[in-house]
């Protein structure tokens, strides 16, 4: 065998077909994920084109500077200690407890990390607001003054916090479910308290799986630009993240340069989480051998029943009620007016769905670059991750990380950086890119590119190799193997990452936030500029329309999703 391969290798042309597409895929890659960050990180350290650090010398001599890293490590650090305290404890409950309705549970805590954040603050600003539930409540024993002000660190921290500890809870119920029983049982039948098996058997072995979902999580919180947008900006809080926002729409002489410096110091941290996470989460996959152990090991007994009533009602708070207020919101005639029948109109959904064409243009931009992002990731991502499984070689691995690069970067860093790389990608050459809705198009397909290639790539992980060899064996051409047999089974995990990418760019604030022009104004831009505005009927408004859309779409694709399995289990 080993000779057979030489002989092939010696008799290949150096210039063959397959090393110059390698060849020229590798510079595309290369050209659209890797190049653009490279220029932005330059611009921070040339000037007149002189490498100098006087921009971050000029940077952290200013107090402002410093204020805002403390804002940026006070917000990051107390949201994600919040949510690691949520995901673990609604892990533990449906991993170990005896409650009813799990499954139920396990949709109702997702629902907070499916929908945008700035929809979720939102919907938190209304239910929290004076004239909303909690002010409607206290109003009714004399009480004008609201016991939480959303509009301050500790309220961006909360929000941040249930936004995210959806990711700890998913990273750890898995982990909490390998857990042998056996050495659970063995230290209490041995006189160890529940307590004690906790602290000294359940959260070590949990440990790799709660660090790296809490690593996710504090990525997430280091990245979000809608929740400091919303609540961080009115109230004179600035962080990383709206303070590059703040230099680039500021157009100051060197806006660009200062916040191509400030955007180096988020990716960093950025980037060093995303390390440490990825070398956890490879250190969780050791277990993932282990059959997961769904039987409850703990019986609450008597207590059950008010525990389930005691969780169901701190969800429904954290997901159901903030978005009843929302719609109540969006039913008022105006901002402030008690909530009575005749306050009530649906004239804001008619202003938003047919009278205003800003809206409609949003609408129609964003169903457009959601739909192309799609389908090209949809193609490319999975002739990808077809070279990336069945080809597990040091280039293949080299591009998969390339095409992940921006997604571990702040969006606001991906954003400038896709600034400065097209308005001249080659010196001396502007295609006009800059300004029109082609930027947005490429910031959202080498942003959203990995999720499309890591969902086929879990897909494809599921079929042996071996069934292609068969049917090749057989006589099936390419076309033949993948109608017939790759399609079908790779199928719902690559809907899944299509759909994943679908959403995420439906409803994308950050890019769109630096990138837009007008005439591509994106969904999330306009809510945006709503609420910033002060038309606040509106934003909730047009909100709930997105709101319905996406989990109209989701129930959509679970029904469907269902009755293909079905259909594959029952070999139709």
């Amino acid at each position: 065998m080993i000779g057979q391969i030489n002989r092939s290798l010696q008799t290949t042309p150096f210039f063959s077909k397959k090393r110059v597409y390698t060849f020229l895929l590798t510079v595309l890659i290369f050209f659209l994920f890797v190049l653009p960050i490279i220029r932005l990180f330059s611009l921070s350290f040339f000037s007149d084109g002189t490498f100098t650090f006087a921009n971050y010398i000029a940077i952290f001599a200013e107090a402002s500077t410093w204020r805002i890293l403390e804002n940026t490590f006070v917000m990051v650090f107390g949201s994600t200690l919040l949510a690691i305290g949520l995901g673990l404890f609604f892990a533990w409950v449906v991993a170990y407890s005896d409650i009813r309705g799990k499954k139920l549970m396990q949709l109702f805590i997702l629902i907070p990390f499916i929908i945008p954040s700035y929809i979720i603050t939102l919907s938190w600003t209304q239910f929290m607001g004076t004239n909303g539930l909690v002010g409607s409540f206290l109003g009714l024993f004399s009480i004008d003054t609201l016991p939480f002000n959303l509009y301050s660190m500790s309220g961006m921290i909360f929000v941040l916090g249930l936004s995210h500890f959806p990711l700890v809870f998913l990273f750890t119920v898995n982990v909490l479910r390998k857990i042998p029983r056996d050495m659970e049982w063995a230290a209490r039948a041995s006189g160890a308290t529940s307590q004690d098996v906790f602290r000294k058997i359940t959260l070590p072995l949990a440990l790799p799986g709660l660090a790296g979902g809490g690593l996710l999580a504090f990525i997430a919180n280091l990245d979000n630009f809608g929740i400091p947008a919303f609540l961080g900006i009115p109230a004179n809080i600035t962080v990383l993240s709206t303070a590059i926002y703040q230099e680039v729409v500021g157009f100051g002489p060197s806006a660009f340069a200062r916040a191509a410096t400030l955007s180096v110091v988020l990716s960093v941290f950025a980037l060093l989480g995303t390390i440490i996470q990825w070398r956890l989460v490879r250190k969780a996959k050791h277990t993932d051998t282990v059959d997961q152990d769904f039987q409850p090991r703990y019986q609450l007994g008597r207590f059950r029943l008010v525990a389930e009533i005691m969780l169901w009602g701190f969800l429904l708070c954290i997901t159901i009620v903030p978005f009843i207020s929302m719609l109540m919101s969006s039913v008022i005639q105006a901002y402030g007016l008690p909530f009575r029948w005749d306050n009530l109109t649906l004239s804001h959904y008619r202003f938003v769905l047919f009278e205003n064409n800003r809206v409609q243009g949003a609408i129609g931009n964003s169903l457009f670059l959601a739909s192309v992002t799609t389908l090209i990731c949809l193609v490319l991502g999975t002739a990808l991750a077809y070279m990336r499984a069945r080809q597990p070689n040091a280039l293949n691995r080299t591009l998969e990380g390339f095409v992940g690069l921006p997604y571990a970067l702040p969006g606001m860093v991906l954003g400038l950086a896709m600034i400065f790389m097209w308005l001249e990608p080659i010196p001396g050459w502007n295609p006009g890119i800059y300004g029109t809705i082609g930027i947005l198009l490429i910031a959202y397909i080498t942003r959203f590119m990995v999720l499309q290639v890591r969902g086929s790539f879990t897909a494809m992980a599921q079929v042996d190799p071996l069934m292609e060899e068969a049917a090749h064996l057989f006589g099936a051409n390419a076309f033949v193997k993948w109608r017939r047999i790759l399609t079908p089974l790779l199928l719902p995990g690559v809907v899944s990452g299509a759909f994943l990418v679908f959403l995420t760019a439906l409803t994308e604030l950050t890019v769109s936030s630096l990138l837009w022009s007008s005439g591509s104004e994106t969904i999330g831009l306009v809510i945006f500029n709503f609420e910033q505005a002060g038309y606040s009927t509106h934003s909730t408004a047009f909100s709930m329309v997105i709101v319905t859309g996406i989990l109209a779409t989701i129930a959509s694709l679970y029904i469907v999703q269902h009755r293909w399995n079905r259909r594959l289990k029952h070999g139709n």
